[in-house]
């Protein structure tokens, strides 16, 4: 709570200039709070209710919420498989059966394939760049544009960091190793692998790698990083934990919500919701950067997995796969296209920055 409060101080001055009730005839009457009456949503997420960093963002995002409003707007939580499935949160939002959701945007590829680009695409931006570009870089424009025609306003909602490459039953020494390979892998990096010779499987949750590695079912697995691969007991079912995390250098989260609900809202209750997203999509970063640490040091030294590097000449595979791959795929979906030379124009300025400040130390 003490953080929660941290956070209202210090955002408050944002919001004094949306804090007066706009005129009555601005707002339906049912969506009206008053001092007897809370205006009520529900969010649904893809994630098991209070998992380290997923699940806890949007519970921490719903307190947040409610202090901001003095209780005026009171947002309920609910983890994956208690209202709807973990991937029909977009639809769930869609079509208005739940206010919002929290998920990751590369799900969606299916209706929408340039949504990949709002989660993380393979050798792309990580968290800081990320963020950058879609608050300051006209990201989260075509963000919203790609999720127009569905009724739902995106905003980001949390980032993992670079997250890690992942377990494996077998060492990978040379690309010719992925071919075969059975590995739950999600969004344009599945396409890559799948380039490769890979198989990959991305409709797996978390809370069933266990059991897919254990079985042979799969070979390899991708989830986060330690934070959260630690308490799934991965390291008990893998052999070879491989970094650098190629497919999700900087994994965003996002918050899914109703547009029109969201419109029906008192101008300052969006202030609010949107001011409290943005929070909370850097306290998950910070959470998560501080989590990987210590899981880590649990995982070398008291239950002492090695972790390895992939050999460069699967690198240099990948990285020249990923950029075949995201050729072929705009050559299918001018939406996609749109956003792929928006994304690669700002991530090669990026870059070029990098190198003279952040690179130059390494």
């Amino acid at each position: 709570m003490g953080k929660l409060k941290l956070y209202c101080g210090l955002l408050g001055l944002l919001l004094l200039s949306s804090c007066q009730q706009p005129p009555a005839n601005t707002v339906t009457k049912t969506q009206t709070a008053t001092s007897h009456q809370a205006i009520e949503w529900r969010l649904a997420t893809s994630w098991p209710k209070n998992l380290a960093g997923l699940g806890m963002a949007p519970e921490r995002f719903a307190q947040l919420v409610e202090q901001m409003s003095n209780g005026r707007l009171v947002i309920h939580v609910y983890g994956a498989g208690e209202l709807m499935p973990a991937l029909s949160v977009f639809d769930g939002v869609s079509k208005g059966t739940v206010q919002m959701g929290h998920s990751a945007a590369h799900y969606w590829k299916g209706k929408a394939p340039a949504s990949q680009f709002f989660s993380s695409i393979p050798f792309g931006l990580n968290a800081q760049q990320m963020n950058a570009w879609l608050h300051h870089g006209g990201g989260i424009e075509l963000w919203q544009e790609v999720y127009q025609p569905f009724g739902i306003l995106p905003l980001a909602g949390g980032n993992t960091g670079m997250q890690m490459g992942g377990w494996f039953n077998k060492p990978i020494m040379s690309p010719a190793d992925l071919k075969g390979l059975k590995m739950r892998l999600p969004g344009i990096g599945s396409k890559v692998l799948k380039k490769l010779g890979g198989v990959p499987v991305d409709e797996l949750a978390g809370r069933e790698l266990y059991s897919a590695l254990q079985t042979g079912a799969i070979d390899a697995a991708e989830w986060v990083g330690p934070y959260n691969d630690l308490p799934l007991g991965l390291h008990q079912v893998a052999k070879y934990y491989y970094y650098p995390g190629w497919h999700e250098p900087g994994s965003s989260m996002e918050f899914l919500v109703n547009q029109q609900a969201f419109s029906a809202l008192p101008a300052d209750l969006q202030a609010i919701v949107k001011v409290a997203a943005r929070a909370i999509n850097q306290d998950m970063l910070d959470d998560y950067t501080q989590g990987h640490i210590a899981a880590m040091d649990t995982l070398i030294s008291e239950h002492n997995v090695q972790v390895t590097p992939f050999p460069p000449e699967v690198i240099a595979a990948l990285k020249q796969a990923r950029d075949e791959v995201l050729t072929e795929e705009a050559a299918k979906d001018p939406m996609f296209n749109k956003v792929l030379q928006a994304y690669l124009a700002n991530e090669a300025a990026v870059k070029r920055y990098f190198h003279y400040t952040e690179d130059a130390l390494n």
